[in-house]
């Protein structure tokens, strides 16, 4: 780092201060007025043909329809691509690119483009930090301000948003849900590539505790880490939670056809965002409103489609969310378990398996409309609810089914990588042949009462009997932090069969933060597999393993989980094929008892004295806590039910 004086702070010796100015000529012609305007029109709207004009947009040009343009977009980039200013992740880096084609496409349209953004974290970097403490309530608070943003635009008529991850997007189909009768629509980010040679973004972020336990070397760690994000923008290469919000924008209705899971920086990627600019209009012009496109029916359709990909199980936070913005009815974990025993997983994609393919290739087997052509031909998906391109599903999918473009990608993705795109997108009997099973499986118990969820695609299939079922126990190793976690399975302490619980790590604990450190370590460590996880915490849609999280009541609501001692036997049983599942405290020291008995003797202990917030809780979590607590809760997607707090509050 240079050395900075105090003389190159306070003074720039080539300081023109002679070119210094008060006054300027301002915008040649004249604002299109009537007497009209003049007359009816809020001084804002007038005061706003001003600055547009101050701006430098054509005077004569004013009055066309306006529409406004938001995303993520973070960092700054030089006309080359190279970076000035980096952005918090490859997901948000490019996206000014997609901001630009759509506002060329509107000026070509004779529109009148606005672009703001709001940028977001990485979950990513944040894991394992205290910034993970601000993951979830980003979420809520991002989608307020771009509420806030787009009514700021009073005379807009239709809204785009683009984004890409894990809580910048759901936080931008929260915000265009609340939309009502005004046209929206939401252009996907995209994906970044795979290296060459090396290790995809969701492996290599377990370098550290795979180092620690001589798995790797130094070098190795080194090379890898450099290459993983092979491309500069997009979401991860695996199905994790900003893929898979890309395939529920899709599966809404929300986004065009075939524009979730695309290669950031291609040309295919920046058209998806020029025909979104068209579709917006023609919106606007045929009266198609939000609110016609988020129905009951579209939100039955997003979770039919989660289920089908084998998607992130932080999604069950997202999607009530959206339905909540919209006004819509919320699902609950019934519904969630009707539609993940209805719906077969279609799509082998990371880190599912059985093969594990990137979401890029994913998109060149065809994508959320190949898996929709299946799930029609099975009957499962409500194909009359209206889209943004003006047309039911029913008629997108007829087009997509006959279009160069699905038969051009899926020949691409055969001759590029030698892969047949039927391995990757598969029929429901093909599916079934290769061993496809269910997604999310709801666990309940004596430690878990009101739910928990696991993603039981991810349970290494070795640990699975003949009839589908997992069964898991062994002693319970105690954690309240997630960094006292890591350290005991980087210093050898955590064995076969141990079952790790790590809890304060809910709403009122740490945010409800995602502990993704935890579970990609025990992942890549090859004794590690026998090791299960149970928290009240969540976790990244890349985590695999026998990992249950959202166990409810958390520890610090007064939840049984927070009464397990170290060294309490724990049995878990998950079933794959009926998804349905127990996780019970059975045992403690020398005695055993059933999982009914197990409730009195969880009762009759206190809770642990370690029970406390993470120290560094912010106090913005802990408001976003509360108002989530008083709104429903994790089941209920973590959203602020303006309603439901003002009631609240009102009570004396």
């Amino acid at each position: 780092m240079s050395t900075v004086s105090v003389v190159s702070v306070l003074e720039s010796p080539a300081t023109d201060f002679a070119s210094v100015r008060t006054h300027a000529p301002g915008s040649s012609g004249a604002l299109p007025l009537s007497p009209e305007m003049l007359i009816q029109q809020p001084s804002g709207n007038l005061f706003g043909l001003s600055q547009n004009a101050g701006m430098g947009w054509a005077p004569a040009r004013l009055l066309d329809p306006e529409f406004l343009i938001l995303s993520t977009h973070g960092g700054v980039r030089a006309p080359d691509g190279t970076p000035v200013a980096l952005g918090f992740h490859t997901g948000h880096w490019e996206v000014g690119l997609l901001v630009e084609a759509a506002a060329r496409e509107f000026q070509s349209l004779q529109a009148i483009p606005f672009a703001g953004a709001c940028t977001d974290p990485c979950d990513g970097r944040s894991q394992g930090t205290t910034a993970m403490m601000d993951s979830l309530p980003f979420r809520n608070d991002a989608a307020m301000v771009l509420r806030r943003l787009m009514r700021s635009l009073p005379t807009r008529k239709g809204v785009m948003g683009i984004a890409t991850c894990d809580k910048g997007l759901p936080a931008m189909m929260m915000a265009l849900a609340s939309s009502g009768e005004i046209p929206s629509i939401l252009v996907p980010g995209g994906v970044t590539l795979l290296p060459e040679s090396g290790e995809d973004a969701g492996k290599v972020q377990s370098i550290g505790a795979r180092f620690a336990q001589g798995e790797i070397s130094l070098e190795y760690a080194a090379e890898v880490g450099c290459h993983a994000c092979a491309s500069p923008g997009g979401g991860c290469q695996f199905l994790g939670t900003a893929a898979t919000s890309q395939v529920v924008a899709e599966a809404l209705g929300l986004a065009l056809p075939h524009s979730a899971l695309a290669p950031s920086g291609h040309a295919i990627w920046r058209d998806a965002a020029a025909r979104s600019a068209r579709a917006l209009l023609r919106m606007h012009q045929t009266g198609l409103a939000t609110s016609a496109i988020l129905t009951d029916a579209a939100i039955e359709n997003a979770m039919i489609l989660h289920a089908a990909f084998g998607g992130s199980t932080n999604l069950l936070l997202h999607i009530p969310a959206i339905a909540h913005a919209a006004g819509l009815r919320r699902p609950l974990v019934e519904d969630w378990q009707r539609v993940n025993r209805q719906t077969p997983r279609l799509v082998d994609a990371l880190p599912n398996g059985p093969r594990g393919f990137a979401t890029v290739q994913v998109f060149l087997a065809g994508g959320v409309p190949e898996v929709m052509l299946n799930l029609r031909r099975a009957g499962l998906l409500d194909t009359s609810v209206m889209t943004v391109t003006g047309q039911t599903l029913d008629e997108n999918l007829n087009w997509w089914e006959q279009s160069e473009r699905r038969q051009a990608l899926r020949e691409q993705l055969h001759d590029q990588d030698g892969i047949d795109p039927d391995d990757v997108v598969f029929s429901p009997d093909r599916a079934r042949v290769n061993g496809l099973t269910s997604t999310v499986c709801f666990p309940l118990g004596n430690l878990a009462p009101e739910g928990s969820v696991i993603k039981s695609t991810a349970i290494d299939p070795s640990l699975v009997d003949e009839h589908q079922i997992y069964r898991h126990t062994g002693p319970a190793r105690v954690f309240t932090t997630e960094v006292a976690a890591v350290r005991a399975i980087k210093e050898g302490a955590i064995r076969q069969g141990d079952v790790i619980v790590l809890i304060c790590g809910g709403p009122l604990g740490a945010g409800m933060e995602e502990i993704y450190q935890v579970t990609s370590a025990l992942k890549y460590l090859s004794y590690a597999k026998r090791v299960a996880v149970l928290t009240d915490a969540r976790f990244s849609g890349v985590s695999t393993g026998a990992c249950i999280g959202h166990i409810s009541p958390e520890a610090l609501a007064g939840g049984p989980i927070g009464r397990v001692q170290e060294g309490d036997t724990i049995s878990i049983v998950v079933d794959r094929k009926e998804l349905v599942g127990r996780v019970d405290s059975i045992g403690s020291g020398s005695e055993s008892f059933s999982a009914e008995d197990g409730v009195k003797h969880l009762a009759a202990r206190p809770p642990r004295a370690d029970l406390k917030p993470h120290p560094g809780l912010p106090d913005d979590t802990r408001l976003w806590a509360a108002l989530v607590q008083a709104s429903g809760g994790v089941w209920a997607g973590c959203v602020y039910d303006t309603e439901a707090i003002v009631a609240r509050l009102a009570k004396p």
